[in-house]
């Protein structure tokens, strides 16, 4: 019962922190990067790029992911590119969230990361 209350706390501060990431004249690198990863994440991408101002991301997803080190530079690994359209981007990003123990231990590792870098911007 614990768990999935941690879970769920886990996915309401993500989830808070994607719609303060969207809002108007708030984007910052820290924030792109966030929606990057969680697009990463979601689509199993080797990279991603969101054009904000034309409502397009563009990707490449990983097919086969034996083929794939991200330790080391890789040449020949199969991709698909792939270039969506979204109407909200808070809303098309927490559609991309999951609830499974990898997604949430991943998403636990970027609020940690978040909450580190607002407490260094208030100290200073």
């Amino acid at each position: 019962m614990e768990k999935s209350s941690l879970g769920g706390r886990i996915l309401m501060e993500l989830e808070s922190l994607i719609s303060r990431s969207c809002a108007k004249g708030k984007m910052t690198k820290n924030f792109q990067s966030l929606h990057e990863l969680i697009l990463k994440k979601h689509y199993n991408a080797a990279d991603v790029s969101i054009d904000y101002h034309r409502k397009r991301i563009s990707m490449d997803i990983v097919i086969d992911d034996a083929s794939y080190d991200p330790k080391k530079v890789n040449t020949n690994v199969p991709t698909l590119h792939a270039n969506l359209l979204f109407k909200n981007l808070c809303d098309f990003l927490k559609s991309c969230l999951e609830t499974d123990k990898k997604s949430l231990a991943f998403y636990a590792g970027i609020l940690r990361s978040f909450a580190q870098k607002d407490v260094t911007l208030t100290a200073v």
